[in-house]
C-alpha cells in the first residue's frame, strides 16, 4: 500500500506522482471521498480547507478520489483547496484501504468510494480510522483526535 504511486496535485496545484512512502516520518490525515464538486464532498473538502491551520502542526492532509487530475484541478481552483489531492482512477489505494465498495443509489448498484478517513502515523501504520463518515462534524472529530494528548 505504501509503494502505490498515484498522480496528484500538490498544495500549489502542480501535478506530481505521490506514494505514501513520500510521507515517511510525517503523520497523515488520508481521507477518501466519492467525487469532486458534489455537495457532501465539497462540504468536507471546505471543512478541511477552513481548518487546515488547526491540523498542519499535527498532520498533512491528503484527499483521495477516483476523479481525474483535470477534475481535481478544477475542484481545487473552484474551492481554493490548500492540501494534496490524489487521483486514484484505478482504485488501487481505495482497494488497499478497503474503501472501494458496492454502493446503491435509486436501486442501482455500482462500485464507489465509501467516505472514510485514516490517520497514518509517522512510521506508516494506521493509528485511527473512521469508516462510513458523515460529513457534518467529521473534521472536528479528526481535529479532536489529533489534538488529544494521548494520540500525540
Amino acid at each position: 500500500m505504501h509503494n502505490i504511486k498515484l498522480k496528484g496535485i500538490n498544495k500549489n496545484g502542480e501535478e506530481k506522482n505521490f506514494s505514501l512512502n513520500d510521507f515517511k516520518g510525517k503523520r497523515i490525515v488520508l481521507y477518501f471521498y466519492p467525487k469532486d464538486n458534489t455537495s457532501g464532498c465539497t462540504q468536507e473538502a471546505c471543512n478541511f480547507r477552513d481548518n487546515i491551520n488547526r491540523i498542519t502542526s499535527y498532520a498533512e492532509v491528503i484527499g483521495v478520489s477516483p476523479d481525474s487530475i483535470k477534475s481535481h484541478l478544477n475542484f481545487r481552483d473552484k474551492q481554493d483547496l490548500n492540501f494534496i489531492l490524489l487521483s486514484d482512477d484505478e482504485h488501487k489505494l481505495a482497494e488497499a484501504f478497503q474503501v472501494w465498495k458496492e454502493k446503491s443509489m435509486y436501486g442501482k448498484k455500482y462500485m464507489g468510494i465509501e467516505r472514510s478517513t485514516f490517520v497514518i502515523s509517522p512510521d506508516g501504520k494506521i493509528e485511527k480510522e473512521w469508516r462510513k463518515v458523515k460529513v457534518n462534524g467529521h473534521v472536528d472529530e479528526v481535529i479532536n483526535y489529533l489534538t488529544t494528548p494521548s494520540s500525540n
